[in-house]
This record gives C-alpha cells, structure tokens and sequence, in this order.
C-alpha cells in the first residue's frame, strides 16, 4: 500500500495520509509508530503537549527506515511561546525525537490572549527555517482572524493549518481563506471519533449516509471518510494504536467516490466543533511545563 503525496507552498513534499498520537500513552508509542511506518506510513504527528515524542524517535530508529524517508512533524505548545522560549522548545523536540532537523514544526494553537508572544514564537520559527534546522513551518487551531494577524507582522506563509475537521465540522471559510496563501489544511479527528472533550455527538462512523456508501464500495466507514478528505485535497491525520485500524486507515487510495457521494458527505456539516474554542485556550487554563529533553 502507497499513499499520494502533496506539495507545500515551499515546494517540500508530505505524504498525503499521515500517523497521529494525539492521546497515545507515551508507554504505547514507540509500538504505534513503529506499527505504522512497518504498514507503510512516512508522516508521523506528534506534539511537545502530547508528552510522547521520545517515543516517536525510539521507531523511527528502530523501524531501520532511512531518516530522509520519514516525514516528521511536531508541535510548539503555547507555554512555549515568545522568540528565546520556540527556539529552546525546537532544542526540547530535537532532543526527545533525536532528530538535528524536524521536518515540519507548527505552533500548536493560537494564544489569542497574549498574541505578541504567539507572533515571537512564529518568529523564531522563521528563523529556524531560514536555519535550515526545520524544513517547512506552520500553524495549528488557527481561524481567519488569527491568520490575518499573523500575516500582518510575519513575512513567511504558514505551510500547513491543522485544524478539526470532518464531515460534521468542516471549517470550509478556514480552509477556503487558507487556500489563497497555498496553506494545506491538515485534518486533524479526521474521521470525527474526538472524545476527549465531554462530547456527546454521535461519530460520523455511524452516520447513515457514510454507512450506506461505505457498503457500496466494500469499505469501511473510515475509509471513506479518509477518501472524502483526500479527494477534496486535504491532508489527513487518523490516530490509532490497533494494528487492524493502523493498516485499514492507511489502505484508501484503491477506490474513488463519485462527485454525489462527496456532495453527501458535504452535506453532513452541523457547524458543531468537537475540540476546544481555540480562543478559549489560555496560559491560565491550558498552560503546563514541557520537559527538557
């Protein structure tokens, strides 16, 4: 199995179907990921506030995989902000991943309350991509006006915005915005099963119309909606730690859904964000060490 890859807005390549371990017990990641690159993925997605990056290195140097054939990419949490504190959390991620260069490297959420510091940490990115220790940079959890913003008082473009996104919550003014500076929306939940926020919405697994294309096809519903996401020129992220999962998320590029059964799945927004309001994520609520390597 193969996936398709996708182009940056700097002319680096990601591949289109990427490995998440958001929620990935640190004990359990090193199994996941080495799970995942042995099925065939090359894009792992980790973050400093996800507490497993160690875990991460351990497979890529396990698995016996040629450093330049996996794509890595981590996250700078919001305690890390302001221009000094991102330069020394990239010295923090390097050293738990094992890495001299990360791949890709992306503010993790907006600081929509103290936004100087979230414009000093996107600085630093930009001064670690001029350094060549990062080769592509970009943003997570971004809306319309915090990307405003951002372009405002920065001079390179974001490459990627990982924001939810599934066919229940499709942020299309978002993605839309971001598609004229060439920023790749990177899904993030893509398949929609976010539970971590006392959500009771049911999963778009479940979902009639996914169900019901899903048997046409031979597939499952997962799949579908990973083919949904790629189809319409997105980059997906699907997490699990199930052999089983890990290998179906990655099997959806043998079949194509027809233009209807894109417009059904379109159809299914509610407008419900299953994560946090990224405004409502302050250093008072959300804040937390991140450990030195």
């Amino acid at each position: 199995m193969t996936t398709s890859d996708l182009t940056l807005n700097n002319d680096v390549v990601i591949p289109s179907v990427g490995f998440g371990v958001f929620q990935t017990p640190a004990e359990q990641t090193k199994e996941a990921v080495g799970e995942a690159l042995r099925v065939g993925y090359r894009h792992i997605d980790t973050a400093a506030a996800y507490g497993n990056e160690r875990g991460v290195g351990e497979a890529i140097v396990s698995s016996g995989i040629p450093r330049d054939e996996i794509f890595v990419e981590t996250k700078i949490w919001i305690s890390d902000y302001g221009y000094e504190e991102t330069l020394h959390a990239f010295d923090k991620a390097a050293g738990k991943l094992g890495l001299d260069t990360i791949d890709l490297l992306i503010l993790h959420q907006p600081l929509t309350s103290d936004f100087e510091r979230t414009i000093q940490a996107y600085k630093a990115l930009e001064t670690l991509y001029a350094d060549g220790r990062v080769r592509a940079i970009g943003v997570s959890n971004f809306m319309v006006e915090d990307l405003q913003r951002l372009f405002a008082a920065t001079e390179v473009a974001p490459a990627v915005n990982q924001i939810e996104i599934h066919p229940y919550f499709q942020q299309r003014g978002v993605i839309a915005f971001g598609a004229e500076r060439s920023i790749l929306a990177q899904a993030w939940s893509p398949i929609g099963g976010i539970v971590a926020y006392g959500t009771e919405a049911t999963s778009p697994l479940q979902d009639p119309a996914i169900t019901e294309i899903a048997d046409a096809h031979g597939k499952t519903p997962a799949q579908v909606i990973l083919r949904w996401h790629l189809q319409e020129g997105r980059q997906v992220i699907p997490k699990s730690v199930r052999p089983q999962r890990i290998a179906e998320n990655f099997d959806v590029l043998g079949f194509e859904l027809s233009t209807e059964e894109l417009a059904r799945l379109d159809a299914l927004e509610t407008g419900t964000r299953g994560g946090p309001e990224p405004a409502d994520l302050t250093l008072e609520s959300f804040g937390m060490d991140i450990p030195e390597a």
